[in-house]
Parts: structure tokens; sequence; C-alpha cells
């Protein structure tokens, strides 16, 4: 990918690491299975990314991660989901410490309940509608509105946001 990026483009600005996937159960219904997905994507993966950028990103440039509010709001059945997300938060703040010298960000957003495949597969009607009324603006975020927090991030606007999850939830946490 970042082969093709710097031919097509002369280098990479900006690397976002935003693939997860999510198997809800708890702890004692885990299976090993799941539990090798979702470090294998959520965690290995951002990982990947994280050490590519770090290599070959241009100088000023900009590393945005993906993470979670489950961190925050700590929901049963969310506990393996949760964790590689807080590990993709902490390793965000040690590798805006590592840019040092490069003047590149290195951010998380973490979005709340997103009206998004990830989020809504598995749940029913009335499970999404209580989870949309945690947040005091009482609905689910549209992917626009954690675009937005990217794209700020991205942009010159973000320039002094430096080790830092944004938590995208309404209000939730």
């Amino acid at each position: 990918m970042f082969d093709a990026a710097e031919a097509a483009f002369g280098g990479v600005d900006v690397v976002v690491n935003n693939a997860g996937v999510m198997q809800l159960a708890s702890f004692a219904e885990a299976d090993d299975a799941a539990f090798d997905r979702m470090i294998a994507i959520n965690l290995k993966g951002t990982f990947n990314g994280m050490r590519e950028a770090a290599k070959r990103l241009r100088n000023g440039g900009r590393i945005i991660n993906f993470s979670t509010s489950v961190v925050g709001t700590k929901l049963e059945n969310y506990g393996i989901y949760a964790a590689t997300k807080a590990a993709v938060e902490t390793m965000t703040a040690i590798l805006a410490k590592e840019m040092r010298g490069r003047n590149i960000t290195v951010n998380a957003v973490a979005p709340g309940p997103t009206a998004t495949e990830l989020f809504l597969n598995g749940k029913s009607p009335e499970l999404v509608d209580r989870l949309a009324r945690m947040a005091p603006l009482e609905r689910l975020a549209e992917p626009s509105d954690i675009a937005g927090v990217v794209s700020f991030l991205a942009g010159p606007d973000g320039d002094w946001v430096n080790g830092q999850v944004l938590r995208a939830n309404g209000g939730v946490v």
C-alpha cells in the first residue's frame, strides 16, 4: 500500500488506521477464534500500519488511529474489543513521542455508537435505540460526524493536537 501511494503521489502524508472487527461476547462465552481475530485486525493491523507509517510518512504527516469510546464506558460483552482499542490508545501516545523531530502528529479517534455495519450488526432495534439514547444528543453518530473529526486531525487545524484520543461520542463518555 505504501509502495503504491509513494509511486502515485510521491509520498504518504496521512495514514488512517480504521480497519476493525467486533464480536460481542461475555468473557465466559468468548472463544479463542474471536479473540485472535480481534487481536489480529484491531491491534496487530493497527500496529503494522503505525510501524510502516513511522518509517515512511513524510515529515509533517499525520497518523490517525481508531479506538472506541467503549474503552471509557466499559459496557458488558465488549471486553475483548475494548481491550484491543485500549492498546491502540496506548500505542498512539507512545508513537507520538517517538515521532519527535519529524513534525508528525499521532492521534486516535474514539467514536461512540455510530450507524455503521460494524456497530449495527447483530443488535436488536431496541438495543440500538437504547445505545443511541446514552448520548445527551440522543442519536447515533453518522459516519460523516466521525469523518469530520478525522479531517480536523489530518488538516492544518489539527497541527497542535498530538498524542491524544478524541472521544467523538456525543457526550456518552
